[in-house]
């Protein structure tokens, strides 16, 4: 990867829906180039996904997010990456991170409500062979997220109590 594969995923960082021609004027290559490079990356793995940021205070959804943090006990052989693998198996989980400090890994899960996210946690995960404990944080707002500011505006507004 050179510098400008680096410029492109800098570009595609900041809005994937750019397209070849934009792209192009921005990096100063042809459109040509910028979809072959592209391609190129996608082909590699080093753009792994296309995906779309939402502001789920907007939505009309009760869906739950929460991070989870995880003690296992590494394996022989394989460390940590056998426990992360059976983890990032299962269909709630969106990320799965190795950390350093009193947790292993942090967990990020999905769930339709806060009683899906627990019985994750304490069907599913939990009695993993390798966990040894877990401590779950539900989000409850979410004010910057990739990058981007999800509040329009730059002051809390919180109610005077009298």
């Amino acid at each position: 990867m050179d510098k400008k594969d680096k410029q492109l995923i800098a570009i595609l960082r900041e809005d994937s829906r750019f397209t070849a021609a934009q792209i192009a004027a921005m990096s100063g290559l042809s459109e040509e180039d910028v979809k072959t490079r592209i391609a190129a990356m996608e082909q590699d793995g080093v753009i792994a996904k296309y995906t779309v940021l939402c502001n789920t205070e907007k939505l009309d959804s009760d869906a739950v997010t929460a991070l989870i943090e995880v003690k296992v006990t590494p394996q022989m052989r394989d460390g940590f990456d056998a426990i992360a693998r059976d983890i990032y198996k299962f269909d709630e989980v969106k990320d799965v991170y190795l950390m350093s400090g009193s947790y292993d890994l942090t967990v990020i899960v999905e769930g339709k409500n806060l009683r899906e996210v627990s019985r994750f946690v304490t069907e599913r995960l939990s009695v993993l062979k390798d966990v040894t404990s877990t401590a779950t944080h539900f989000i409850l707002k979410k004010y910057k997220a990739e990058g981007v500011v999800l509040e329009k505006t730059d002051e809390i507004k919180r109610e005077e109590i009298v």
